[in-house]
């Protein structure tokens, strides 16, 4: 049978501690994981909730490069990228260390990067949202505008390579089903 696990779990410390309203200051909230896991979605709704801003670190990365993501990964490279990715969170760290509240939706790879790690660790909430692989590969299929995804082999080796980086978060929220709802329900418990 399918067991409903535990929704969510304070990676450092106690499951029954209290979450998100322990929020620290700077007021930065960053959901991180792979792609397809709905941080997208789950971060407006989020932000929304709470009454914050909340910005799309893939749409910062197109805006800084001019250039859809694809066309970045194609023309110039994933280091070109990671690069412009990395200045992206930099300049939102930035707003958020200068008084706006912020919840951020990480791409999929940044938080493999251990500057990026630091720097948001240091500003802030990490929220993992950890989806299955089934609810992942479903969403995301071979979606042609996601380079990283073309390969369905290398696909399923990111997922789960990047899984031990994503455990760094201070909160993980687990996804069995494609439910962005529950997904926020899990963070504003």
């Amino acid at each position: 049978g399918n067991t409903r696990r535990r929704a969510v779990t304070n990676i450092r410390g106690s499951a029954d501690e209290p979450m998100i309203l322990s929020i620290k200051r700077p007021a930065g909230t960053y959901l991180i994981g792979f792609m397809g896991c709905c941080k997208s979605t789950v971060g407006r709704m989020l932000a929304d909730q709470i009454g914050w801003r909340f910005a799309d670190l893939d749409d910062d990365v197109e805006a800084a490069a001019n250039t859809s993501l694809t066309e970045l990964f194609t023309q110039q490279g994933e280091a070109e990228f990671r690069r412009f990715e990395s200045e992206a969170i930099r300049q939102r760290v930035r707003r958020i260390q200068s008084g706006h509240p912020m919840v951020l939706a990480l791409g999929g790879g940044a938080f493999t990067q251990q500057p990026t790690i630091e720097l948001i660790e240091n500003n802030g909430v990490t929220i993992w949202l950890d989806a299955d692989f089934p609810v992942v590969k479903k969403r995301v299929g071979m979606a042609s505008h996601r380079p990283l995804a073309r390969n369905a082999e290398r696909f399923a080796e990111l997922f789960q390579e990047r899984r031990e980086n994503y455990a760094k978060a201070e909160y993980r929220i687990l996804i069995p089903e494609d439910d962005s709802r529950a997904a926020l329900h899990d963070i504003l418990r």
